[in-house]
């Protein structure tokens, strides 16, 4: 039952993955912590993590992480494939139908007409995880984890300012976080 439901549900977020991997997060989410429980929003927001450090795109690395937690070996496999199945049909159909009318001007139209709605989606996912980050899930003043909002701060001026590179600014964070959590235990 759960590897029918893994590809049902990763047909569906494939199948509506417009964007990208980053804009297809909303949707992952929306399956794997809302609708069938696999993930919680902090195992969610570790999986991102884990999935922006190992190789390969964002969205089957997070398929496949979902599937290894939910069934398995299996179940990575058959999320990872149902996930991937709907997008190659559909470029493939898309490449044969852009090849003809790709100049058309409607078709340049309805193509930049979805930009702003991916920009959206990533939006979602990213207030979402900071949500999660920073006040475990519902702001309140009270609940706010100064260290991870300061530190989510840090890592956005230093990626526009320098541009380190996505890898190197998520294992300074993860030292940071190391060393901000054996600090606290030493002033304790």
């Amino acid at each position: 039952m759960i590897y029918i439901k893994l590809a049902l549900s990763f047909l569906l977020i494939g199948l509506c993955a417009f964007g990208g991997g980053y804009a297809v997060l909303p949707l992952i989410q929306q399956q794997c912590v809302e609708t069938n429980r696999w993930l919680t929003m902090t195992e969610f927001a570790d999986l991102l993590t884990l999935s922006q450090i190992t190789p390969g795109p964002i969205a089957i690395n997070a398929a496949s992480f979902v599937g290894m937690k939910a069934g398995g070996i299996a179940g990575a496999f058959i999320a990872s494939f149902a996930f991937m199945l709907p997008p190659f049909l559909i470029v493939s159909l898309l490449y044969v139908v852009y090849r003809k009318y790709g100049q058309v001007k409607q078709m340049q139209d309805a193509l930049s007409g979805l930009k702003p709605g991916v920009v959206g989606l990533i939006a979602v996912a990213g207030l979402g995880v900071i949500v999660d980050t920073v006040w475990g899930g519902t702001v309140a003043l009270s609940s706010t984890d100064a260290f991870s909002a300061a530190l989510i701060v840090t890592a956005f001026f230093i990626l526009r300012k320098w541009k380190p590179g996505i890898i190197v600014t998520i294992l300074a964070c993860g030292a940071a976080g190391v060393i901000w959590e054996l600090a606290g235990k030493l002033w304790n």
